[in-house]
């Protein structure tokens, strides 16, 4: 399904998008990708929701990428015997491993490993940040803190910290499970929550072993600090605004999800900028002016993907808001605003001969009248290049793998397009050039540029560019071979 715009667009499935009926009309609308949240619906559901996306797929011969959203380690308090307290600035509460009720004074917090991590001085959130504590003593099994701000605290409220790297692994023993049931349903993406550092996003890939791509969630600001070796280790990345402003002062998210972004262009891997972003179209058909120019921002930064949460999952209006992001990306990528601010922000190493390979397609497309850059790949990895060079004409990827096809679903720019297996390289000329048509990039006598690896079939070896007409009897007469 040909979309006319770059940026791609994630939507969260749950009660409000789980019959057939919805999730087709919100693919047809604009969704390109499919979000599983882990952390809600059982099993049973999630693979209900797998097999409706699979067989949309089938009918509109339209790869779609399916994303399982891991939960992560949750930190909460315990319970209350009042069911909730007020805590007052200045005064002391104290955390531990008590079990018994929680009063004004104290509450459990079952998790031995934050207290082993602490030290004087930190601080401690809790329930989105509405509560601020900070650390004045600090043992093994407690915590005694002073209330910075107050606010209700009640049963189970979550508890971030900002300051420390937890000794805590990124997989729980329900992520593990999770993780596995996934990877053999077969989902394409798996978003890896609560990534401190690389060695995280290397125990999820040996378990995945091959069977899905991993993109690492930053949310934490231990994993701003070591991103570039975080990013290096992952497939992708997406920047969870929710928790990162949360745990780090809310004015310092706006320049991190810029150099972010950027990092993941540089490096050739999609990015996702998530959270909050039409939340107001959780209750309105129509989203805030504000939340309009949130979007526009994120697509003006060159990101490879928009999200949408609790909007497609469990609002009022998931299709009005997916259609909302459509508009919103046409309009912004119709601006030559956008087109100097991509181009401009254009800074790539060249490293390789697919490097080159792909800049002097995108060069020599800009310079002539040709209307698609048409790549052959296997691992995806000339398409991810090709979409890393922000070309102004469309990409097309073909392959014959569909896991492939369904993964790249999340690239800036990239339209999959399934083919046969190919031994030579005039007859992937043809299969281009008969592709280009039917998906209504060209027209016969249109010209066209196509990348490719000899030998075929192996991965990473983009090492031939050709252009050629889109008219197969022009093909056949220039190219006896």
């Amino acid at each position: 399904m040909r979309r006319f715009r770059n940026v791609k667009i994630v939507a969260t499935l749950g009660p409000a998008s789980d019959t057939y009926d919805t999730i087709r009309a919100l693919h047809e609308a604009g969704a390109d990708v499919f979000r599983l949240n882990m952390s809600h619906g059982d099993h049973d559901s999630i693979r209900e929701k797998h097999r409706i996306i699979r067989q949309i797929e089938t009918d509109l011969d339209s790869p779609i990428a399916i994303l399982a959203d891991l939960q992560g380690p949750k930190l909460r308090v315990g319970a209350f015997a009042n069911g909730e307290e007020e805590l007052e600035p200045g005064a002391s509460f104290r955390l531990d491993l008590d079990a018994a009720e929680g009063t004004i004074e104290r509450v459990c917090l079952p998790h031995p490993e934050i207290f082993a991590a602490l030290e004087p001085g930190a601080s401690l959130l809790v329930n989105d940040g509405k509560i601020r504590l900070k650390v004045t003593e600090c043992g093994a099994d407690y915590a005694e803190t002073e209330v910075i701000i107050g606010g209700t605290i009640s049963d189970r409220k979550g508890v971030n910290v900002p300051d420390v790297v937890l000794p805590l692994a990124a997989l729980s023993k329900k992520d593990r499970a999770d993780l596995e049931f996934a990877c053999q349903l077969g989902v394409d993406w798996l978003a890896l929550s609560f990534v401190q550092r690389a060695e995280d996003v290397q125990e999820a890939r040996a378990l995945c072993n091959g069977r899905a791509a991993i993109l690492s969630k930053i949310e934490k600001p231990s994993a701003v600090e070591w991103f570039d070796n975080i990013l290096a280790a992952s497939d992708g990345i997406m920047v969870a605004r929710g928790d990162l402003g949360v745990e780090l002062p809310v004015q310092n998210v706006p320049p991190i999800q810029k150099r972010l972004v950027r990092k993941c262009r540089t490096a050739a891997k999609p990015v996702i900028v998530a959270t909050q972003m039409l939340e107001s179209m959780i209750e309105s058909p129509v989203p805030t002016r504000a939340e309009v120019s949130d979007v526009a921002a994120a697509i003006y930064e060159g990101a490879d993907a928009i999200m949408l949460s609790a909007e497609s999952a469990a609002g009022e209006y998931p299709l009005e808001a997916v259609t909302t992001m459509d508009n919103v990306a046409r309009e912004v990528e119709n601006d030559p605003t956008y087109t100097e601010i991509i181009e401009a922000s254009r800074k790539i190493t060249r490293k390789s001969v697919a490097d080159g390979i792909v800049a002097a397609a995108r060069e020599i497309a800009e310079a002539t009248d040709i209307k698609v850059i048409c790549c052959f790949t296997q691992s995806g990895t000339t398409a991810l290049l090709t979409a890393r060079e922000r070309p102004r004409v469309p990409i097309m990827a073909l392959s014959n793998l569909r896991g492939t096809a369904r993964r790249l679903a999340l690239s800036w720019g990239v339209n999959c397009v399934m083919c046969g297996e190919l031994e030579r390289f005039k007859l992937a000329v043809i299969s281009a050039a008969r592709a280009a048509r039917t998906q209504g990039y060209a027209d016969p006598l249109d010209q066209i540029v196509i990348t490719a690896g000899l030998p075929f079939n192996v991965p990473g070896t983009t090492n031939i560019l050709r252009i050629a007409p889109c008219q197969e009897s022009l093909i056949y007469s220039t190219d006896p071979g």
